[in-house]
């Protein structure tokens, strides 16, 4: 499934439910059914900078594909970041890159955020494009695409 597929499955599944307040309500049950981060990836160098509430972001590249991972003290902030890790896990380095950063402002989650979560959670997209951005070469030599974008 491509992120624009994921994107238009989420926006159509946060859409179904018309009150922001219950919107939230469905992401918070998303985080509370969640499996905890094991403790040993809740370190420091996995913590993300400048978040109020303890925040870790644990990003992972297998077969060309990045995967992540997260884990807070905040329900509404490890909802939030749950659903960023889930969204972009799976893509590619360059599918990353080329989706658009509003996700969250398209699905209708950052009005209703209070500016210091905005920040901390625009920072976990951040971190996620960063870390597509560092292996979207060793990914493109791993899976060449000729100019056509057909297989070599």
């Amino acid at each position: 499934m491509t992120l624009a597929d994921k994107q238009q499955q989420l926006l159509s599944a946060l859409r179904a439910v018309k009150d922001p307040q219950q919107r939230l309500a469905w992401l918070i049950e998303q985080a509370r059914a969640r499996p905890l981060l094991p403790v040993e990836l809740r370190t420091e160098a996995n913590l993300v900078p400048g978040c109020l509430a303890r925040l870790w972001l644990v990003p992972a590249f297998r077969e060309g594909r990045c995967q992540f991972q997260s884990e807070s003290d905040s329900l509404i902030v490890k909802a939030v970041a749950g659903l960023l890790c889930d969204f972009y896990s799976g893509a590619s380095p360059t599918e990353i890159l080329a989706q658009p950063e509003d996700l969250l402002r398209a699905a209708g989650i950052t009005e209703h955020l209070s500016p210091n979560r905005r920040n901390g959670l625009g920072r976990v997209v951040g971190m996620i494009r960063a870390f597509a951005a560092s292996h979207a070469a060793v990914a493109e030599s791993a899976h060449p695409q000729t100019q056509q974008g057909g297989a070599r």
